[in-house]
């Protein structure tokens, strides 16, 4: 607005859209458990005490309030190991999300908006690199890099850049032939501004959906890689660890499966929420 004030109808339309205060919400408890995970956690995560295997978790009958979640066939805290086992989500789906985005927009946009070879040059590359099973290349790419953190990373924005690039190179050809590029091409703008100046803004809520998406199929492909023992260090605690562990004492201790999986399953639906809310609000298309 003129005066420097917020525009106060779409912060209304934000405050009151339950999807995206769900997303918020998720988003906003992922970050406080992995920037305060230190002081949030009861316990060492790593601390074992076989005197207090499979303690059930605390509403349950022989429960112990000390271990509110229970704990594991080793007695290590599972509430400590979920707090901990958010970091690396977090970690992977922000950095891997953003970057695979970072690419996939950038090349989807040049392929779009020029068209021609470099266009048919672009489109054969991510119809060949989609026609790999992702999670099966997911996997090959980090045995071959190595096991780690970088190799997770590294892996999804190999393979998911492809998502951003051929949704990009849709809307951007529908962009181009909007009459407000004609009138930047009339005014004598380079197609460089053109380009990221005037069509990139038009792309945002799209671009905003497709990148909430991504981080939480970013958190399911780590959660697969760390499952089968190809993400960080077997001993640092995340998510895939955990159903991992889990899955072998499914009959006597089903908490061990249960938590970790629900923790997977609520942060991908507020990421999803997130993502689709905020489309809704700040894309106009999408409120007619």
């Amino acid at each position: 607005m003129p005066d420097g004030r917020p525009d106060l109808p779409l912060m209304r339309r934000i405050l009151r859209e339950p999807r995206i205060i769900f997303g918020l919400c998720i988003l906003g408890l992922m970050c406080l458990a992995a920037i305060l995970a230190p002081w949030l956690s009861p316990h060492n995560p790593l601390e074992q005490d076989l005197l207090f295997s499979f303690l059930p978790p605390s509403w349950q009958e022989n429960g112990d309030p000390i271990f509110f979640l229970g704990t594991d066939n080793l007695g290590r805290d599972i509430a400590s190991r979920l707090i901990y086992g958010t970091r690396t989500a977090l970690i992977v789906a922000i950095v891997a999300a953003t970057l695979a985005a970072l690419l996939g927009t950038i090349l989807g946009m040049i392929a779009g908006f020029y068209g021609g070879k470099i266009d048919m040059l672009i489109s054969c590359a991510v119809d060949i690199w989609m026609s790999f099973p992702a999670v099966l290349l997911s996997i090959v790419l980090v045995a071959v890099i190595g096991a780690g953190l970088h190799a997770v990373i590294i892996a999804i924005v190999i393979i998911d850049w492809t998502r951003f690039c051929r949704v990009m190179r849709a809307e951007t050809m529908v962009q181009k032939e909007r009459d407000y590029v004609s009138s930047a091409v009339t005014i004598g703008l380079s197609r460089f501004r053109i380009l990221f100046q005037e069509v990139l803004p038009n792309l945002l809520p799209l671009l905003i959906v497709l990148l909430t998406l991504e981080m939480g199929i970013a958190i399911v492909v780590e959660t697969i890689l760390s499952f089968v023992g190809l993400s960080v260090a077997s001993d640092t605690p995340t998510w895939g660890n955990l159903i991992q562990e889990g899955r072998q004492y499914i009959h006597q201790a089903p908490w061990l499966l249960g938590l970790p999986v629900a923790c997977v399953v609520l942060s991908v639906l507020g990421l999803n929420a997130l993502g689709d809310g905020i489309k809704e609000v700040i894309d106009p298309e999408s409120r007619q």
